[in-house]
């Protein structure tokens, strides 16, 4: 065994939209054992969580402990949450549904379980070994697909009597503007998150507007990635550059509003566009946020890009289950 000490290891897992990966780290929360493997929801419900403990257990081996020097584990994942019983109540990505995941994963490791939205579980890992660390309130923000968002105050996870919150994508961006997945109109997921972009982009090829663009990936939205649009805009595809600007205004004005009623000492922003624009991103919505932070808030918060990657959940869940074995006593603030 490469680890033989009475140094306890906090194993984390992050189960996202297409793979999961199990991380797991030490006490300096340095990552000594890794594995990664596709969700692959067509597999049905049992095959995915067998193979969402395989990956766990294979980190643990590949990190080289015994059983007995694992202390704790976390796992963040998407869909709504019953935080108190620890159960995935469904997963439309996972096709899963009324998994009790803390149960599964004490009966698998024989070590106390905490469960976690995604999104939490990634702002908690920024804001304990991240871009937040040190700070009293950090507000993470992960436009993707959809467009996420968490907060961790005084150390504890900022959320519901028994579920997530913090929908900052679901919250009004364009009174009756575009019709959101969820089903309301106006969303900020509906006009800035990446579905909407890919979708605005593929009708400027269409357009003959994004030569580049159209060149390389086409006018299907499913093909233009995140890299995809920031390749695009390198490459002069100034009405794609435009795009992305305006969804970045939409973001940037929520954000200045979430200021003035949060107050977070660190704003961090993350996620796959982030990671492949954020010379385009950052400054657009820092910029759109200035007019609408009002002026006694103006310096009392700092604006910061995501460092931890694709670690931030499962480091993340792995601090929130430490924190959760070393403070017992401690719940998470409620709303």
């Amino acid at each position: 065994m490469k680890n033989q000490s009475a140094e306890k290891y906090w194993l984390g897992i992050d189960v996202g939209g297409t793979k999961m990966l199990a991380g797991v780290y030490d006490a300096q929360w340095k990552l000594v054992g890794s594995k990664k493997r596709k969700t692959k929801a067509e597999e049905g419900q049992a095959k995915g969580l067998d193979r969402l403990i395989r990956t766990g257990i294979d980190a643990v081996t590949e990190a080289g402990l015994d059983p007995d020097q694992l202390g704790g584990v976390g796992i963040g994942c998407p869909g709504p949450l019953d935080l108190q019983s620890g159960t995935l109540v469904s997963a439309a990505n996972l096709g899963w549904k009324d998994v009790e995941l803390k149960k599964l994963l004490e009966k698998t490791f024989k070590v106390p379980a905490a469960v976690a939205n995604d999104v939490d579980a990634g702002v908690f890992g920024e804001a304990t070994q991240g871009a937040g660390k040190g700070a009293r309130s950090v507000l993470g923000v992960f436009p993707g697909t959809g467009i996420g968002g968490g907060l961790v105050y005084e150390g504890k996870i900022f959320r519901g009597r028994n579920q997530s919150c913090l929908e900052i994508g679901h919250m009004t961006a364009i009174v009756e503007g575009p019709k959101c997945g969820c089903g309301r109109r106006g969303c900020l997921e509906a006009v800035a998150g990446r579905l909407a972009i890919s979708t605005a982009a593929s009708m400027a090829v269409l357009r003959g507007q994004a030569p580049w663009l159209q060149d390389n990936a086409g006018s299907d939205p499913a093909k233009i990635r995140s890299k995809t649009l920031a390749d695009a805009i390198e490459n002069g595809d100034v009405v794609i550059r435009d795009i992305v600007e305006q969804a970045c205004g939409h973001l940037g004005r929520m954000l200045g509003d979430l200021v003035n009623l949060l107050a977070p000492e660190v704003i961090v922003l993350g996620g796959g566009m982030i990671e492949a624009m954020p010379t385009v991103m950052m400054p657009c919505i820092r910029q759109a946020m200035r007019p609408r932070v009002m002026d006694a808030f103006t310096d009392s918060y700092k604006l910061k890009a995501a460092v931890l990657g694709d670690l931030a959940v499962s480091l993340g869940a792995a601090a929130l289950a430490k924190d959760q074995v070393q403070n017992p006593e401690k719940d998470s603030p409620k709303t």
